[in-house]
């Protein structure tokens, strides 16, 4: 690997009253355009878009080793800065188990793309617009068998058809160590952002995530670094990203 990556509103658009839990306050690219945390995020956009230029990936998975390392605020930021680009961007939560890009964005996962697959809705009905050429696909249902479903043909075509549609379709998946679901919709993607946590990752967990996602052949673009510590008395939190 050559390098690392380290409201105009549709009616579909409803917000859930915040709360102590809130995870809003991690979407720093909406709240804070100005801050370091959103250039960073920037970086890592210009990174993908120009280091891809030929080939560039328009399906792209994010995951990580474990739980709790930043994949989903990855994900949703960079959906916005992507959409500020002028890209047609679509960010879809197959996170199953525990969904959360609905909660990054203030909005309720009352259906979204479980329900899509099912035949139950039709994507059009299932997606929200939070932010112009950005629209956000909830997890929506949960279905007792979450890796049959992502297995399933429906999954593919689907996938197939938003590819077409969109410039970037970024999807947002259970982490590696806990479930298969990530390295079968790795399988479907065109690459994987893998996205690590400087404070909690153990090495042997990267070096078996990396493993799992190469026997699958996926091709993995890039490692995101969340969580750094640049000095002592400067510490980044989920919203900065480094290059190497």
């Amino acid at each position: 690997m050559a390098f690392s990556f380290l409201r105009k509103r549709s009616s579909r658009v409803q917000k859930v009253t915040k709360t102590d839990n809130d995870l809003t306050k991690y979407l720093t690219t909406s709240l804070q355009p100005d801050s370091s945390g959103s250039e960073a995020y920037r970086s890592l956009r210009t990174n993908l878009l120009y280091s891809f230029a030929d080939d560039p990936p328009k399906s792209i998975l994010l995951t990580s080793p474990g739980p709790g390392e930043g994949k989903s605020v990855t994900c949703a930021n960079l959906g916005v800065v992507l959409a500020q680009a002028d890209k047609r961007t679509l960010i879809v939560d197959c996170d199953f188990r525990r969904p959360t890009i609905h909660k990054l964005f203030g909005l309720k996962n009352t259906w979204g793309i479980a329900d899509v697959l099912l035949g139950g809705r039709k994507l059009q009905e299932g997606w929200m617009e939070p932010t112009p050429r950005l629209k956000v696909l909830s997890g929506g249902y949960i279905p007792p068998n979450p890796a049959e479903l992502l297995n399933s043909r429906h999954f593919s075509e689907f996938l197939a058809s938003v590819r077409d549609e969109f410039d970037y379709v970024l999807l947002d998946s259970a982490a590696l160590a806990v479930v298969t679901d990530a390295a079968i919709v790795a399988v479907r993607a065109d690459g994987v952002l893998f996205v690590v946590d400087a404070q909690k990752t153990h090495k042997r967990a990267v070096q078996r995530s990396i493993r799992s996602l190469e026997a699958v052949g996926a091709n993995v673009l890039g490692v995101i670094m969340n969580r750094v510590r640049a000095t002592e008395q400067d510490f980044l939190h989920y919203d900065h990203i480094y290059t190497r």
